[in-house]
């Protein structure tokens, strides 16, 4: 049966024009009635600058900041995933002590602010771990083009220990939300794929792999993106641990400017595009696995 889709009705009309209105006064307020010196001149000059010794424009501290959050987001994701995938897994398992672990450590995780959480890991467990190891130390002693790729994906030496326990504390947090994700999805897989993978005798691991994943994560994207959404905007919460990012570097400008509200809404921007583009790249993705060219065929093979 084919539903006709309905037209603007007026109550749309009505909700549209509350709704720009508001929007207008907030703007009549925030430009014309609020006493405040505007000056977005300065912002320009904060996004790039000329570098007289290299005789070219570089990047400055916002745009920096704008790419240690890239960096930042992209490591903490991956390794989110990492731990998700692994921890739902343990939450399916038919072991009692990984199902008992993986609760254990979601139940931890999402019952704890993520404040208390990364001074925790960074002054408690990753500045030691990465103290103990040596990690500085390493980076510095790796010949100058090695540590020009390392401080490009990662960050300088300087910073490389917050940076690393600021993207372990994204992770580990992400992490657990993503772990009920993936339970969720295998879960959601009718149990009659399972007791016919078994009847052709596959192993739990290869009836895991071949048939209840491939169809578990369509059914997990939209909420995948969702959290990597969430990574983006968490990210910044690490600038309390001097990592500097977009937060930090606006916070830095702000405080020798004085222009609170145009950085504001610059850094807003910048996340805002970031999050957007994501979630048009995540949207694509999602079209492309439904299409029927692409579904997944239960038992290939």
């Amino acid at each position: 049966m084919v539903h006709k889709k309905k037209g603007i009705t007026v109550l749309d009309g009505i909700v549209l024009t509350v709704i720009v209105c508001f929007f207008a006064y907030i703007g009549y307020r925030l430009f014309y009635s609020l006493n405040y010196k505007w000056n977005w001149s300065i912002i320009p000059t904060y996004l790039v600058r000329f570098d007289v010794e290299q005789q070219r424009w570089t990047a400055n501290l916002l745009l920096e900041g704008f790419f240690t959050t890239i960096k930042i987001s992209i490591w903490g994701t991956l390794l989110a995933v990492i731990f998700g995938f692994g921890i739902g897994l343990m939450r399916v398992s038919p072991r009692l002590l990984f199902r008992l672990s993986g609760r254990t450590y979601i139940e931890t995780i999402r019952n704890t602010p993520p404040l208390v959480l990364i001074f925790i890991f960074y002054y408690f467990i990753s500045d030691q771990f990465f103290n103990f190891i040596g990690i500085e130390d390493l980076f510095r002693a790796s010949p100058e083009q090695l540590q020009s790729t390392l401080a490009f994906f990662f960050a300088e030496p300087l910073l490389i220990t917050p940076f690393l326990s600021g993207v372990l504390t994204l992770a580990l947090f992400q992490g657990a939300y993503i772990a009920e994700i993936v339970r969720a999805g295998v879960q959601a897989i009718d149990t009659g794929q399972w007791e016919a993978g078994r009847a052709l005798g596959f192993s739990r691991w290869l009836l895991m792999r071949l048939v209840i994943l491939p169809q578990a994560v369509r059914i997990m994207l939209p909420p995948l993106a969702n959290e990597f959404i969430n990574t983006i905007k968490w990210s910044s919460i690490v600038s309390i641990i001097s990592i500097q990012e977009l937060t930090f570097q606006g916070l830095q400008i702000m405080a020798s400017t004085q222009a609170t509200i145009e950085i504001w809404m610059t850094i807003s921007f910048m996340y805002l595009s970031l999050c957007l583009g994501l979630s048009f790249f995540v949207r694509k993705i999602e079209i492309r696995l439904s299409s029927p060219g692409e579904r997944f065929s239960h038992f290939s093979h």
